[in-house]
């Protein structure tokens, strides 16, 4: 294949700066292309520190060139940088407000920006060729995976809990579909699952709750990541609804009309779920709302694996939900998420909203994707105004996935779709949508054939890129590159991590943040590339029913392991007022480093408290006793962290991992 240069571009010929001045903790550089809508931002170190290489951000959709200024903590990517010896690299992909007119541009501009932040790093350092690193998560997965196999700009690469081109709408439409079929079981799943639970996680369903959770498990939904149910939406789901299933508009006629289709079997729970009414609105409540200026300002900012998507909400900015009190709802277990409400009547009529609850006879204004001054416009809905719900497309939608069979092998959530001599058990549409949005987002789809070095990081929990899919790309790599792929690859495996990027988690008791092994990991590849030193081995796993499971000892990577026990075991039986024991090893990985700390919780709070531990050859032991007062279940949590040279201080690659153990107080 013949790969891009963007030294050769007509269309990037032409660099320009605009903006060249000495910040505080870095020489920032801004400027484009003449002729395009590329922009872009370079943040240098001081001389003395520089090192020869530079990082270079990708989000998952494009956006500013300057999203990662003002950032904090582990969250710097600035910071990291230059304090690392490089100098960071940021762009708007090559669009700007007239959109996107070429799906090449986002690899061409980034290229082109890159190859130009060398020509500056050699007339303030000197002659040499600076050393590239491209990295990104989610969409920005996509990107980077796209931009290193098609261009000569970079020689290393990070994709991150990255999809496969099958990812989108496939695993939000599954998620949704255990969303709403489990919705009364999860505390019976969740208790199974969790430490010192029976770990039979089918106990107690019925024969629909048994079907719904195998399938949606063996599609991939990690099978822990069910903890968070309660407050578990479902997704992108709204952003790319439209995009893919709507390109296929009679799915939802054949949804429910078709054999083979779920809507179809009069016996499922979808036709208990179905709302489908009219009603008469009568009183509405709005929130704050932060003005146009704020709302782009914050907007910016999101460049998240799990924010940047929120930013095309239309409820983005609006401080609370929007309430409508309406007669008419029906009674019963209303499954609203995803409704559609229809304003049929009045100053407004024709807006179209989805619905994210109903309780009673209230109804709360969800993400609505897509609707301009949302705000403005439902403060014109007044008493009186007639509506309609109906939540048959999205109800359709949670299944679309049986219907998108991939012809090509590899993809394992889907075969469970498949007969043993391969037929399709579903009826499967003409259009596979998920490849053509994957293309449009980046211009191309993985091949697993780049030059260069490249480590893939993974989260074993990932709810929305499932975790089975850096394993389809891994296999994509060896098909490549065969015996010499360990040459070119690594992919890591961080433990107990969500779909997120950011230094503090949604349940800091059950996940931890994996940007210090991230950051570790650009530092290791900028090792392997410029210096030969041979990076740690692929994380050790095995897949069972599409669950990505890491080896017990010896897992390899990054992260180290670590096992807590409440009284010698998994659980502990006490009574209130006793104390129980709590032994925590911690276990680094082989030239991983050693710990820098442990610290503990002792309920589902977020509050820490730092504790001493006993560092030994290869691993480290910490104990502690607490006293339970209160009679009913409680989990403890350990967490802890290991950076390469033992330094505490180093905020940005500190590699962090926990675990918990059940305390049952009588």
């Amino acid at each position: 294949m013949q790969r891009y240069h963007a030294k050769n571009d007509p269309e990037f010929q032409k660099p320009y700066i605009d903006i060249e001045r000495q910040e505080e903790g870095y020489y920032y550089v801004h400027g484009g292309f003449e002729g395009t809508e590329t922009k872009f931002s370079f943040f240098y170190p001081k001389k003395e520190d520089y090192k020869g290489r530079f990082f270079q951000f990708m989000a998952p959709a494009e956006g500013s060139e300057n999203a990662s200024i003002g950032r904090k903590g582990m969250e710097d990517k600035i910071g990291f940088a230059v304090s690392h010896g490089a100098y960071f690299v940021e762009t708007n992909m090559g669009v700007g407000p007239s959109g996107k007119s070429d799906i090449t541009i986002v690899y061409r501009a980034s290229a082109a920006s890159a190859e130009f932040s060398r020509d500056v790093a050699r007339r303030l350092f000197g002659e040499h060729r600076p050393y590239g690193y491209l990295y990104g998560g989610s969409g920005g997965a996509y990107k980077t995976t796209s931009c290193f196999e098609h261009t000569d700009a970079w020689d290393g690469a990070i994709p991150y809990i990255h999809g496969s081109p099958m990812a989108i709408p496939s695993m939000f439409t599954s998620r949704a579909l255990g969303k709403r079929v489990l919705r009364h079981v999860f505390p019976k799943i969740v208790d199974a699952i969790e430490p010192g639970g029976s770990g039979d996680v089918f106990d107690g369903l019925s024969d629909e709750e048994r079907r719904t959770l195998l399938e949606v498990t063996r599609m991939g939904f990690p099978l822990r990541s069910w903890f968070y149910w309660k407050d578990l939406d479902d997704g992108a789901l709204p952003v790319v609804a439209d995009a893919t299933i709507g390109m296929d508009k009679a799915y939802f006629t054949d949804f429910w009309t078709k054999p083979g289709y779920l809507g179809a079997d009069p016996h499922s729970s979808v036709h208990d779920d179905r709302i489908v009414c009219d009603c008469v609105v009568e009183d509405t409540w709005l929130p704050g709302s932060m003005g146009e200026g704020e709302i782009a300002s914050a907007r910016e900012k999101l460049t998240g694996a799990d924010s940047n998507w929120k930013k095309r909400f239309s409820d983005f900015g609006i401080s609370g939900r929007i309430l409508l009190r309406l007669n008419g709802i029906p009674e019963g277990d209303l499954y609203a998420y995803g409704t559609k409400l229809t304003v049929l009547t009045g100053e407004e009529a024709g807006l179209a909203v989805t619905l994210h609850e109903i309780r009673g006879d209230v109804a709360a204004v969800g993400a609505s994707f897509g609707v301009e001054h949302l705000y403005e416009r439902l403060s014109r809905v007044k008493k009186g105004d007639k509506v309609r719900l109906d939540n048959s497309d999205y109800l359709a939608a949670q299944t679309y996935h049986r219907h998108q069979t991939p012809k090509e092998e590899g993809y394992i959530g889907w075969d469970q779709y498949k007969t043993a001599d391969g037929k399709c058990i579903y009826p499967t549409r003409d259009m596979i949508v998920g490849p053509i949005i994957a293309n449009g987002s980046c211009g191309s789809l993985q091949s697993g054939k780049f030059e260069g070095k490249m480590f893939v990081v993974a989260a074993t929990m990932d709810e929305s890129a499932y975790p089975w899919q850096a394993d389809w790309y891994r296999n994509k790599v060896k098909d490549h590159f065969g015996d010499e792929t360990d040459d070119h690859y690594r992919l890591y495996f961080f433990d107990h991590s969500f779909h997120d990027d950011s230094e503090h988690t949604v349940d800091e008791t059950h996940l931890i943040s994996y940007l210090g092994g991230l950051q570790q990991a650009l530092l290791d590849l900028s090792d392997w590339v410029e210096r030969g030193i041979e990076p740690r081995k692929t994380s050790r796993y095995t897949i069972r029913d599409s669950q990505v499971i890491l080896a017990e000892n010896d897992r390899c990577g990054l992260q180290p392991i670590v096992c807590l026990n409440a009284n010698g075991g998994k659980r502990a039986d006490i009574n209130a007022g006793e104390e129980v024991e709590l032994t925590a090893e911690i276990i680094p990985q082989e030239g991983t480093g050693t710990v820098t700390r442990v610290e503990w919780t002792f309920d589902d709070g977020t509050d820490y408290t730092e504790g001493p531990f006993a560092q030994e050859e290869g691993k480290a032991t910490a104990k502690i006793s607490h006293r339970y007062e209160t009679a009913g279940t409680h989990f403890a949590t350990c967490r802890a962290c290991v950076q390469r040279e033992g330094n505490k201080a180093d905020v940005y690659t500190q590699v962090f991992n926990l675990d918990r153990a059940r305390v049952v107080v009588k």
